[in-house]
């Protein structure tokens, strides 16, 4: 089957910057849209970044200039460059992809990972 297995994750300093890296491994024809998502304690999860096959962008209105999401073919991984920290940044960060695999035809999937944890300290 297929996993998204996520990293770089941690805690840092408001300010500071942490690149998040997403995965995905396992009997893959194709990956299409690969979306980033974050859940605060209490709050809904919410779209941060999303990124189509084809390299176009969509961001969160109140992240754009901040986050950059961007990804691999090669490797069927995609990033997440966050710059500029703040305290509400912090939240689990998960990804998401859509991918089609061999079943054995192909069927397309969501997948999601597992979740990596961001602090950001005031």
């Amino acid at each position: 089957q297929v996993q998204l297995v996520e990293s770089g994750g941690g805690l840092v300093q408001a300010g500071g910057s942490l690149r998040l890296s997403c995965a995905a491994s396992g009997s893959i024809v194709s990956i299409n849209t690969m979306t980033w998502y974050r859940q605060a304690p209490g709050k809904q999860r919410e779209l941060v970044a999303r990124i189509f096959s084809g390299g176009n962008t969509n961001y969160a209105d109140s992240l754009k200039g901040r986050f950059t999401i961007s990804r691999d073919n090669t490797n069927n991984t995609v990033y997440l460059q966050m710059n500029s920290l703040k305290p509400e940044d912090t939240a689990v960060y998960y990804c998401n992809a859509i991918i089609v695999v061999n079943t054995p035809s192909p069927v397309s999937s969501i997948y999601w990972g597992q979740g990596t944890q961001v602090t950001v300290s005031s």
